[in-house]
């Protein structure tokens, strides 16, 4: 079967029906002789018979003229889970020199002499979160104070 060459029409813009002048550049189509026909009468319709033909097409046949979305990317399947950036800060034991882990609890949390006291004291009913939401090197430093003062320290 011969394949014809045709032109398709780019529509005229707002600036067009203004009265002013739009250069359109027309660039030829290859149309299979058994569509010029359908391609002659879709030229003829106008915007709004197109986008009602659309959606009759996209039910009869269970597809979507929108373009497609990309989904974000996936971690690899196999592989570690993405490293965590973000730790609490967890005293689970002071240690034997409260006072240095008391020093150190205050340091970090700007409170007073007594809140400190009163967070390193009920170490001994269970660990006390120190600071929360604490990025991996703020974390890490923190760490290294309370086992310099005797206690122990959980990021999670």
């Amino acid at each position: 079967m011969a394949e014809e060459k045709e032109e398709i029409k780019k529509p005229s813009s707002a600036k067009a029906a203004e009265g002013k002048e739009e250069k359109t550049e027309k660039k030829p189509v290859a149309v299979p002789a058994k569509f010029k026909r359908l391609i002659e009468e879709i030229e003829k319709m106008s915007v709004l018979d197109l986008a009602e033909l659309v959606k009759i097409l996209e039910k009869k046949f269970g597809v979507s003229a929108a373009a497609p979305v990309v989904a974000a990317p996936v971690a690899p399947a196999g592989g570690a889970p993405p490293e965590k950036t973000i730790f609490n800060v967890i005293l689970t034991d002071s240690g034997e020199k409260k006072i240095e882990a008391i020093k150190v609890v205050r340091d970090i949390t700007q409170k007073g002499l007594k809140d400190s006291k009163d967070v390193v004291e009920a170490v001994a009913s269970g660990p006390q979160t120190i600071k929360e939401n604490v990025k991996k090197a703020e974390a890490e430093e923190i760490k290294k104070k309370f086992e310099a003062a005797g206690a122990k320290v959980e990021l999670k």
